[in-house]
């Protein structure tokens, strides 16, 4: 039997200040004396996802850290945003943490900000990169996933590129649904999802974690949200066919949100990719398989000497 999730008040909140002054709010799960990996939470979501990795962390003795993107939860806004500069966020976190080397992961819309790191951040610092399930949407050009997307997440890409107001009101309404309407919330994920995640969203104590950390995001409002979205659906500025390193690409290959092509074009096109493809398992492949993913984190992360 599955085991309960954590206690939705786990986990050890931190505030990391970056070189230009903002706040990026972490949540950490996990071995404190472990080696280091930064978490790339989904959207809408927040460093409260932490929470549902936790007991893998535990087991595969890792420090776990997710962090807010800029302007969600409770870090700080920041204009312009760029892949680029999270890559910078992510190293002075590790720098703040006291760690020269470390790993990323990313889940959903956080998929694309780990690949974004492998493109951009030292392979001597950063010594693993995991992208599960990533939102990949503007991989190979504005949108370029359209074709494989639910009508609904077509919808969000032209409007993310052609009008931004009715994006804004998308984003909107989700989060008064995900703050204030967590039943409906709850009930319209499981109609969108395979039975494998249905079995994971009915874990005992997942469904008070997940939503927390959906809720979250929106707690300044849908703003933040909004600008990292808008990122993932235009064209890319890195190039993930530059990107030799190796980058671990995990899918459930019965994923109902982002459909397995999006994320094989990815791996196909990308020197450095290891595919993990994982049968019958769907978009919340990164809970199912959290011990297996987390397992080679520290594997790896083993490898480079330790945390200092």
């Amino acid at each position: 039997m599955a085991s309960a999730f954590p206690d939705p008040s786990a986990g050890v909140a931190r505030t990391v200040t970056t070189r230009d002054g903002r706040s990026l709010a972490c949540m950490e799960v996990g071995d404190p004396d472990g080696a280091l990996v930064l978490h790339n939470h989904g959207g809408p979501s927040s460093r409260l996802e932490a929470r549902l990795f936790a007991d893998a962390a535990t087991r595969n003795r890792l420090r776990f850290v997710c962090v807010d993107r800029p302007g969600i939860g409770q870090s700080s806004p920041q204009d312009p945003r760029s892949y680029a500069g999270w890559a910078d966020d992510l190293t002075a976190i590790a720098d703040a943490l006291g760690y020269r080397t470390f790993g990323v992961t990313g889940w959903s819309e956080g998929g694309p900000w780990a690949l974004a790191a492998a493109a951009y951040v030292d392979p001597a610092r950063l010594r693993h990169v995991s992208s599960i399930a990533g939102g990949s949407y503007g991989a190979f050009g504005d949108n370029s996933a359209a074709k494989y997307l639910s009508r609904i997440d077509a919808l969000g890409g032209f409007l993310a590129l052609h009008f931004e107001p009715g994006f804004r009101l998308m984003y909107a309404s989700l989060g008064l649904t995900a703050e204030h309407f967590r039943q409906s919330y709850i009930k319209a994920l499981l109609k969108s999802v395979n039975d494998d995640d249905r079995q994971i969203l009915l874990r005992p104590g997942f469904e008070a974690a997940f939503c927390a950390a959906s809720a979250e995001c929106f707690a300044h409002g849908s703003e933040g949200l909004v600008r990292d979205s808008e990122l993932l659906y235009r064209h890319w500025a890195f190039d993930v066919g530059r990107i030799r390193r190796p980058v671990h690409m995990w899918q459930g290959l019965a994923d109902t949100l982002v459909p397995p092509p999006i994320n094989k074009e990815v791996a196909d096109r990308m020197p450095g990719s290891v595919w993990h493809p994982v049968e019958g398992a769907g978009h919340f492949v990164a809970i199912g398989s959290a011990d297996d993913i987390l397992a080679i984190a520290a594997k790896d992360l083993a490898a480079a000497g330790g945390p200092a």
